[in-house]
């Protein structure tokens, strides 16, 4: 595993990190808990340092599992790993079957009372890095970015991010407290977050890329006849999974599978390189129950791809028929 910096920040992990929340949420029934902490364990062993949850990450039956299951399975590795989590939603009934809307909630009491819970469940004295899961539209980035920096302050995180921030969003709490890190949604079949990376660059800020294989698709492991059960996998909804779309997004594959030929590499170590070989500050956090797909990953960082093969993928990209691609769940403002 080779290692990068994010930003400015000084905060130094893999360059290749582990989003875990499909472990317990949106991908199905929660995986074996036991299973889950020993491939844990394996992705410590294999160089992982950057594992990446959120307090909202669980079920209705066990809303922070997987906060929980970090907690416990990396106790053991504390010092030699960096754990991100998040604050600042809640779902909307939870209890249903299905995607839920996602509502937010920044307020510097709730923010408190998150921490605190993030902590006790994580096992830990301190959170390596902290994000805003989303942007409050009743709670101003200043008074965020206050917070931020009085936990800092207090050693309970040593830095903070956003996720999906907008450049106004993200200039304005800079400017309060130093931004570590913005985690956002970016594949090749997602790539307006693209438009922010000269911000990025200008402020010292990493970027942290979730979903890096659109929910798995650029993989090219699933095919038209797959399906999803709708009342516990998102996937069942996104578009990109629809059966029409993968006779779509036909181009695209076809471009991954002949790069993935010419470079002796697999269809998602060629999605993950696309991106590493953009910026030494883009650190992608595909997420995984299998230990094969852990070893796959992580041998993306090894793949080469000069300034001009990416700027060749890039302009075929532009020109490319392709499916919708899942954005997000709805937001919603809770109710002030």
């Amino acid at each position: 595993m080779t290692y990068r910096t994010l930003g400015l920040s000084g905060l130094r992990v893999s360059a290749i990190g582990l989003g875990c929340m499909g472990m317990s949420h949106a991908y199905g029934a929660p995986a074996d808990r036991r299973d889950m902490a020993e491939l844990l364990s394996d992705a410590v062993d294999l160089g992982y340092t950057f594992f990446d949850t959120a307090e909202s990450y669980g079920t209705a039956a066990s809303p922070h599992d997987n906060e929980e299951l970090l907690g416990e399975a990396l106790k053991p590795f504390r010092d030699r790993i960096v754990l991100a989590t998040k604050f600042g939603i809640s779902f909307e009934n939870p209890n249903t079957s299905g995607m839920h809307a996602v509502i937010t909630d920044s307020r510097p009491e709730v923010i408190r009372r998150s921490v605190e819970g993030s902590l006790r469940r994580l096992q830990t004295d301190h959170i390596d890095l902290y994000y805003q899961h989303r942007t409050d539209p009743e709670v101003e980035p200043e008074t965020v970015a206050s917070v931020m920096a009085d936990l800092i302050k207090e050693g309970k995180i040593l830095h903070w991010g956003i996720s999906e921030a907008s450049e106004e969003y993200l200039r304005r709490a800079h400017r309060v407290c130093p931004v570590t890190a913005v985690q956002n949604r970016y594949s090749m079949m997602a790539r307006w977050n693209g438009s922010l990376f000269p911000v990025l660059e200008e402020l010292g800020v990493g970027f942290v890329a979730f979903s890096p294989l659109a929910n798995g698709l650029l993989s090219l492991y699933y095919t038209a006849n797959d399906s999803f059960d709708a009342a516990d996998d998102y996937r069942a909804s996104m578009p990109q999974f629809r059966k029409e779309s993968f006779g779509r997004n036909r181009e695209l594959f076809a471009l991954i599978d002949g790069l993935a030929e010419r470079e002796h590499a697999t269809p998602a170590q060629i999605a993950l390189a696309w991106m590493l070989c953009k910026k030494p500050w883009i650190v992608p956090i595909p997420g995984t129950r299998k230990l094969s797909r852990l070893k796959e990953n992580i041998g993306a960082a090894d793949i080469r791809l000069s300034a001009e093969e990416i700027k060749d993928m890039d302009s075929a990209l532009d020109t490319m028929r392709m499916s919708d691609v899942f954005g997000g769940s709805p937001v919603k403002s809770r109710e002030v």
